[in-house]
Order: C-alpha cells, then sequence, then structure tokens
C-alpha cells in the first residue's frame, strides 16, 4: 500500500519533471551514447525517484534514448531558503553498465557531485520501494560570500521509490 508522503512525492516529481521540459535557452544536458548501439549503456532502467538525504527530498533519474538527465530536490540549508524546496538540475549525467555518476548545477553556492552503482535491492518488483538501489560517494561544494569553496564527501545509499503498476 502507497502511503500518503510517497504519493504526494511522486505527483510532485512528475509535475517537477513536466515543467524541467518546457523550452529554456540551454539545451538539455545528455550522458554520451554508447558508440556501439547509440542508445544509453545502462545495464537495466534505472529511472524513476530515489530516497535522498533528508525525508522529504529526493533524487530523479531519467534514462532515454538522448543519455540521462535528472535533478535533486532538497531543502535549502541557508538562512535564506531554509525549509525551501530547491531543485537542482544535472549539469552532466553519465550511466554506463552499473556505473552512475552525475553532476548538479549550483543553486545558492551549493552543487553535488555522485559516483557509484546500482545494484538490485530487496523490492521484489518496481512496485515496491528499494528495487534498486543507488550506492556510492556524494560530495556537496558550498561557496561562500568571500568564494571560498570548501567541500564534504559522504558513503551513500538511495533507494528507489516503488512505482505504480503501468498496466492499471
Amino acid at each position: 500500500m502507497l502511503s500518503t508522503r510517497k504519493i504526494a512525492l511522486f505527483l510532485l516529481a512528475v509535475a517537477l519533471t513536466v515543467m524541467a521540459q518546457k523550452p529554456r535557452n540551454d539545451k538539455p544536458v545528455a550522458a554520451q551514447p554508447s558508440a556501439a548501439s547509440g542508445e544509453n549503456s545502462a545495464a537495466e532502467d534505472i529511472s524513476g525517484m530515489y530516497s535522498f538525504l533528508k525525508e522529504g527530498e529526493f533524487l530523479q533519474i531519467n534514462l532515454d534514448r538522448e543519455g540521462v538527465s535528472g535533478y535533486v530536490s532538497r531543502q535549502g540549508d541557508l538562512e535564506s531558503d531554509r525549509g525551501m524546496f530547491l531543485d537542482q538540475f544535472f549539469s552532466k549525467a553519465t550511466v554506463h553498465d552499473h556505473d552512475v555518476a552525475f553532476t548538479t548545477k549550483p543553486v545558492h553556492g551549493v552543487w553535488f557531485e555522485f559516483k557509484g552503482r546500482f545494484d538490485r535491492g530487496g523490492g521484489k518488483t518496481k512496485a515496491e520501494d528499494a528495487y534498486y538501489v543507488l550506492r556510492g560517494t556524494l560530495t556537496e561544494f558550498v561557496t561562500d560570500a568571500d568564494k571560498n569553496t570548501t567541500s564534504r564527501a559522504r558513503q551513500v545509499e538511495f533507494k528507489l521509490y516503488g512505482q505504480p503498476d503501468d498496466k492499471g
């Protein structure tokens, strides 16, 4: 049974993804396609919404013929944006076999880099949480008002949220 929170997060992710598809001045970010096939070289389609660092935050990954796109939706930590949700779109991203890497665009002087792998998790189907799990190193970069950049790396595990069955 899906909780109300998960349904709300899923609907929010869908709405933000649709909004992100509006024409913009910059082109969408795409991974380098596999030279052999002309398509993604991911071992499996890991598209979907994953948990992020805090309750209510999430990571969206989309794989298609054009490459990899996505974003992180997180709560701001600065005095000026504390509690507000900030969407940080990927500036570059790749998925090759089971390896996953992405870098987000900076928002309010903060951006993220992730390098890791995806594996099958405990979920038996994509309708269950943790069907896929991303494990790796997430590095958070922060640039202060004096243009000094600091970084903090940590080991993370992001779980795919259960997705509704498309057959309904």
